[in-house]
């Protein structure tokens, strides 16, 4: 099966030389390892996490700026045009080297620009190596020019050894750098080497400290917005037509510096990430364009996590740039990013590899940095994990994987049944879950705004009690899998479904968000109760499965995913901006959650039986990828149109939900069609 990456995102010389929209389209790689390179169209720095390697140094956590900018110009005789572009505090925007653009694309993921000075044309790419700390920058002349003899590319190269949250404290950053052998080398610290290598220039050493840089979105985040940089030495680099020349820049002491090689390699890596999808989905392996895209950008938040002793399992990276591993994001994210690629291997390795987390029936929240503590504050991660196991199990048959897990599922259950952390325990008369305690937000609405929750849920949550019933049933049927009795599970799931009829208002409008919570029950209007239809297992009648998606569908439902609140609610936020308080508070009162869309989509079918329709929910997602974070989705949206994208420009819940749901609705779409053939 041939297969060609996409290449729809793309931007003609008017976008790219208007710099509104050249700065809030941003490009993201990634290496496999929790490390990754970000930027803008227009080359500048608007985010502290913007750079061209960023580096776990201790795999996946630890991320460090290392390699923060490369800036580029032309030179023949005393003739000099910058492509790079600056923007300085005070609003100086110098120089100005996206006016220079013709043209950007991504090649699969890679990030392409093409220039056009005088007569002259010239093509840059960046991207990372899989399974290393290195990043690779190339350029090339597209066009013949009468003195290319004497054609240069000089790259001026900053460095840092900030961790990528913070901003840089010049006084613990004074790096000693060796030229041997034509590379550069950057001690960063003891342990950490940053080497720049080239095979067809020459890398001169320099020690000088660039300051304001002018950081607008931290400025939009209500978040310190300048920073500095070390620039350590230049390139001098010739151009000539067609042949790459160019860097690497890598905390790999063995880096390879042969660059056409290198593109190549990560061109076909990608090719073969498309195919052997394809391959493995067999029939369903057809897909759009933006399809595709969402596949190769799957392959982002899958890494390895290396342990003391050398080993390593596969994890997921909850979103970029600031998220790290969430089990909850995990969990919801598996089926998207695993199963409807095809990747059945790295998705058992991901469930078996939290195994060994579990305590007293949770599992992580967060995995923190190295030395840390790791955090179970959630309700529902284990609830998510039963759900994940029903997704794997349902579309690998994998009967002796599920053997071995069958012990650990039942421990997981039976500390919920019996009462665990955070007031997590099984309401004996109605057999529903109740958890929550002062001071902790269990649900995964848990913004808290100067250490107060924003949408305090202790109670019984309903997204929280239809996963718990989904966890009932899909043991049972586990046991039955496994040829062992059900009746246990069988029992207590008929409890919690009659009990979940607490939910239903009665007044055409749904569900209740909480039940027997601290003021009792809590009828606000919030799109938790879209689980309730979207899991495999329900316990809603279809009549009230219909009401559900009515209600949500008129007044939650956007292009890009569900409101967190109605917008006749007082207090509902329209737009997510301002300071990191305002942000807190309008986090779920009225914020759009992209995840929620493949789960609304999910639930519309199962009410409708229309998949068409339901995957048409979908479309607008095509659209976005040229937005924002390109190629992915963003974590979330404005409540109020246009529904500006806000948040992490690349989110792997975000991501994984749409795929999981464009496929699944796409395999009715190819069932149906094949049954009415064969009729």
């Amino acid at each position: 099966m041939h297969c060609v990456l996409p290449d729809f995102i793309r931007f003609d010389a008017q976008s790219c030389r208007d710099l509104a929209q050249a700065e809030r389209r941003e490009w993201w790689l990634s290496n496999g390892l929790g490390g990754y390179a970000a930027g803008t169209i227009a080359g500048t720095l608007t985010r502290r996490y913007h750079g061209l390697l960023v580096a776990p140094l201790h795999p996946p956590s630890g991320r460090t700026l290392v390699f923060a900018k490369a800036d580029a110009t032309v030179m023949l005789g005393k003739q000099s045009w910058p492509l790079f572009s600056n923007r300085w505090l005070g609003n100086v925007l110098e120089p100005q080297g996206y006016l220079q653009l013709t043209s950007f694309y991504l090649d699969g993921r890679m990030p392409v620009w093409r220039y056009a000075i005088a007569d002259l044309q010239i093509e840059a790419r960046i991207w990372m190596v899989a399974g290393e700390n290195t990043t690779c920058l190339a350029w090339r002349l597209l066009s013949a020019h009468a003195q290319c003899d004497q054609l240069r590319l000089c790259v001026r190269l900053m460095v840092n050894a900030r961790d990528h949250h913070g901003l840089t404290r010049h006084s613990v950053f004074n790096p000693a750098l060796d030229v041997s052998g034509g590379d550069l080398k950057v001690l960063l610290d003891s342990h950490h080497t940053l080497h720049f290598r080239t095979r067809s220039g020459i890398i001169k050493p320099q020690y000088s400290w660039i300051e304001n840089f002018a950081l607008t979105q931290e400025t939009e985040r209500g978040l310190p917005d300048h920073d500095g940089h070390l620039c350590v030495g230049q390139v001098t680099l010739p151009l000539l037509v067609g042949e790459w020349t160019g860097f690497v820049a890598s905390l790999e002491a063995d880096a390879s510096p042969y660059l056409t090689e290198a593109m190549h390699a990560e061109q076909i890596r990608a090719t073969q990430l498309l195919q052997r999808v394809k391959v493995q989905l067999g029939e369903y392996g057809a897909a759009p364009d933006w399809i595709d895209q969402l596949l190769l950008a799957a392959d982002s938040f899958l890494i390895k996590r290396r342990f003391a002793d050398d080993t390593h399992t596969d994890a997921v990276i909850a979103g970029y740039p600031w998220f790290g591993e969430w089990g909850r994001d995990t969990m919801i994210a598996l089926p998207g990013l695993c199963l409807a690629t095809g990747r059945y291997d790295t998705a058992r390795r991901i469930l078996e590899g939290f195994a060994r987390y579990a305590a007293q029936g949770l599992l992580p929240s967060f995995f923190p940095d190295a030395g840390e503590t790791l955090e179970y504050n959630t309700v529902d991660t284990t609830l998510w994990y039963f759900e994940a196991w029903r997704a794997y199990i349902e579309e690998t048959d994998d009967r002796s994987a599920l053997k071995r897990n069958l012990p650990l599922l039942r421990e997981l259950l039976g500390w919920y049944l019996r009462g665990t952390r955070h007031g997590i325990a099984v309401d004996r008369h109605d057999g529903l879950l109740h958890a929550g305690e002062a001071g902790v937000q269990l649900t995964w609405m848990d913004a808290c705004s100067a250490g107060v929750p924003v949408t305090p849920r202790a109670g019984k949550p309903v997204e929280i009690n239809a996963l718990w019933i989904n966890a009932l049933a899909v043991m049972a049927d586990f046991c039955d899998l496994a040829g062992c009795s059900d009746r246990f599970y069988r029992a207590r799931l008929a409890h919690a479904r009659q009990g979940f009829r607490r939910f239903i208002k009665g007044d055409g409008t749904g569900l209740y968000d909480v039940i027997d919570g601290i003021d009792g029950n809590d009828a606000t209007l919030r799109p938790n109760q879209i689980i309730a239809v979207s899991l495999a297992h329900t316990a809603l009648p279809p009549s009230i499965q219909a009401e559900v998606v009515g209600v949500v569908q008129r007044q939650l439902l956007t292009p890009f995913g569900l409101r967190t609140l109605a917008p006749g609610h007082p207090n509902y936020h329209g737009h997510y901006r301002g300071g990191v308080s305002a942000c807190d508070t309008a986090y779920h009162q009225g914020t759009v959650w992209a995840w929620l869309l493949g789960h609304y989509a999910l639930a519309e079918y199962r009410v409708s039986l229309d998949a068409e329709l339901a995957q048409s929910r979908l479309d607008a997602i095509r659209g976005h990828l040229c937005e924002a974070g390109l190629g992915s989705i963003s974590e979330i949206f404005d409540g109020d149109a246009p529904h500006t994208p806000r948040g992490a420009p690349a989110q792997a819940w975000s991501v994984a939900c749409v795929l999981d749901a464009w496929y699944r609705l796409e395999q009715v779409k190819r069932r149906n069609r094949h049954e009415s053939q064969h009729a």
